[in-house]
């Protein structure tokens, strides 16, 4: 696994970006180890978004180029970069890593599992060892954000995640969704919890309207991601689970792993910033 020491200060600026499938998210670290408030920018191409992301946070921040130590870049789309920005050095780091990194400075644990949620879903084991932080990518899923705007562009015709929320408030998932309790007694199976999912969308009704159909997709995702950061936690022996990316500031997501927590006995959390986790641990390297 990889070991990450920390660096001493210049007095520069260090910037960290994050190119991702569709948005670019950028943020930066003074000489005193300060965050700076990270920023997110979209647009159609990667270099567009990049040099985009560069010019409004440096001036929105009043950040000269002779201010900055360094640009460390990670992400899918970090790769159609293959020249420096402005002169300055560029350093890629690896994503998986910037995701643990992340995670563990924005939380302030010593030990969890992280995940990202962005287009598709990620997960990464970190633990802080000295100065050091150790990270191993676990896997993931390509379940995520993107599964949500394909799913709902087909099925109630919105491809925004945040117009979906919006619509799936007053869903009714007993209209979509097989339950335990549907398809057992439970009393006879005390483990068992009568409200968990058996099968996502395995009761859609013909009656189910928008909100609810809105509400089964939105909850398919959420639960698919949560299950598989639950069995790394148990692998790792380790009850606190740190979410990341942009999925993390959709209420109706959050109240999925919320309501999950107590069943499964694990820490959800969902720290400041939470979008910004990958970009804050690139920057960090």
């Amino acid at each position: 696994m990889p070991e990450f020491k920390k660096k001493p200060s210049t007095g520069k600026t260090v910037l960290g970006i994050d190119v991702g499938g569709s948005t670019t998210k950028i943020v930066g670290f003074d000489g005193n180890k300060n965050l700076i408030q990270p920023q997110i920018v979209k647009a159609t191409d990667p270099v567009t978004s990049v040099y985009g992301a560069f010019g409004k946070f440096t001036v929105e921040n009043g950040i000269g180029l002779g201010d900055i130590e360094r640009v460390m870049m990670t992400g899918v789309g970090s790769a159609f970069l293959n020249s420096p920005i402005y002169n300055l050095p560029c350093e890629p780091v690896s994503e998986f890593d910037s995701i643990g990194i992340g995670g563990l400075y924005l939380s302030k644990l010593d030990e969890a599992i992280v995940v990202s949620m962005g287009t598709g879903t990620a997960i990464t084991y970190a633990k802080k060892e000295g100065d050091c932080i150790k990270t191993e990518y676990l896997g993931g899923t390509g379940v995520g954000g993107g599964t949500i705007t394909g799913l709902a562009k087909k099925l109630v015709d919105i491809d925004s995640v945040r117009h979906l929320a919006k619509l799936s408030e007053g869903g009714d998932l007993s209209k979509i969704d097989l339950r335990v309790g549907d398809i057992t007694n439970t009393g006879s199976f005390k483990k068992l919890n009568a409200d968990l999912t058996a099968s996502n969308f395995g009761k859609a009704s013909d009656m189910a309207s928008r909100s609810d159909i809105a509400l089964g997709i939105i909850n398919m995702v959420a639960e698919t991601v949560a299950m598989m950061a639950i069995f790394a936690s148990r692998q790792y022996k380790t009850k606190d689970i740190v979410l990341t990316g942009n999925l993390t500031a959709i209420d109706p997501i959050r109240g999925v792993f919320e309501n999950l927590s107590p069943v499964f006995g694990v820490n959800f959390l969902f720290p400041e910033n939470s979008q910004f986790g990958t970009v804050i641990g690139a920057a960090l390297q």
